[in-house]
């Protein structure tokens, strides 16, 4: 906890007495941590005098910040109209059983995070996941944790 609130005084010490300077604290913490933990989210309260309501309110409205730590690899499923009618639901459930997540949660070991997404604007190829930003149609989800796995092995050689 120290490191953390050690550097958080020193990326928000960089910035202090600046106007519109909270997004890009955020991004910095984000970037040194993770996620932006709560006692960086207290020191930034603090040494920006804004309150913790209102740090907390900044940082929750934008979807790109998170409050816990993600996996390595970002699962994402379309739930959008076309990616649903065409087996979306089937698909999560079966990510959701092969990774032992539900969707929103993070793998204890940080390789995975299962999410779902309103939609990625690839409807023509509905069903989609996103895999760390690469889109790809998905007809099958066993295909897409094969893929997981064998990338996995490939990270530890």
């Amino acid at each position: 906890m120290a490191d953390v609130v050690a550097r958080t005084q020193e990326i928000v010490g960089m910035v202090k007495g600046k106007e519109g300077v909270l997004v890009q604290v955020f991004e910095e913490l984000q970037e040194e941590f993770g996620c932006l933990p709560g006692e960086a989210l207290e020191v930034v309260s603090k040494e920006l005098r804004i309150s913790l309501a209102e740090v907390y309110g900044v940082a929750s409205f934008y979807t790109r910040f998170y409050f816990s730590p993600r996996g390595k690899n970002i699962v994402r499923v379309c739930t959008g109209t076309a990616c649903h009618v065409r087996g979306a639901g089937r698909i999560l459930t079966k990510l959701e059983d092969g990774l032992g997540l539900k969707s929103g949660e993070t793998s204890p070991d940080l390789k995975y995070t299962l999410e779902t997404v309103s939609c990625v604007g690839c409807c023509a190829l509905a069903p989609v996941v996103v895999i760390n930003d690469r889109t790809q149609r998905v007809l099958d989800a066993s295909r897409v944790l094969a893929e997981l796995r064998r990338s996995e092995q490939v990270d530890q050689s």
